[in-house]
């Protein structure tokens, strides 16, 4: 789905996560959400970190107007991931809030890192394996190998070959949105 194709959904559009559907964090569904109390076809279903369980129970929408944040305290990224990888660019307190407390994260193996860029947070683009990336361009897959420090150049190859889309290992793809550069990192279980 293209982001024009999400954006004909009548969903919000968040800045910094460019197809929730795609990425699978947000789902047709008929439950009602815990922070509104309507049913409007369309539920989360990523992480959420309050302390009551919120799993599969927020609408996108007061994930995007901030209501989910300030009626049960929850975010949906942890603010420690945000820029946190090595090269990765410092951003403004208010980037860090919206992307913690307005927008939706993804679905990651272990805890979710948020790439940064040209001073300012990326786009959580999509998944990738091996094939993907390629299609992503070198530039790309440059900072994928400089995430982790493996052992030898050898071990990167061997990593990167395994790399799939839908499982361990599997590379978050995100773009600059001022330099329109991708980056990200990769993870394993």
């Amino acid at each position: 789905m293209s982001n024009q194709e999400y954006g004909n959904t009548g969903l919000p559009i968040f800045k910094y996560h460019l197809d929730p559907i795609r990425s699978k964090v947000i789902e047709t569904s008929d439950t009602q959400c815990k922070c509104c109390g309507i049913s409007r076809g369309w539920i989360y279903t990523g992480p959420v970190y309050a302390e009551q369980e919120f799993y599969e129970q927020l609408c996108p929408w007061c994930i995007a107007d901030g209501n989910a944040n300030a009626k049960f305290d929850a975010s949906f990224v942890d603010d420690i991931g945000i820029g946190s990888g090595d090269g990765w660019d410092s951003v403004p307190q208010s980037v860090v809030d919206e992307i913690t407390k307005q927008t939706p994260s993804f679905a990651g193996l272990q805890q979710e890192q948020w790439w940064t860029h040209c001073g300012d947070a990326a786009q959580f683009v999509d998944y990738a394996g091996h094939d993907e990336l390629i299609e992503f361009g070198t530039e790309c897959i440059e900072i994928m190998k400089r995430y982790w420090d493996l052992e030898s150049e050898e071990d990167w190859e061997l990593m990167f070959e395994a790399m799939k889309k839908n499982c361990s290992p599997v590379a978050y793809v995100f773009r600059c949105l001022k330099c329109g550069a991708y980056g990200g990192y990769w993870d394993a279980d």
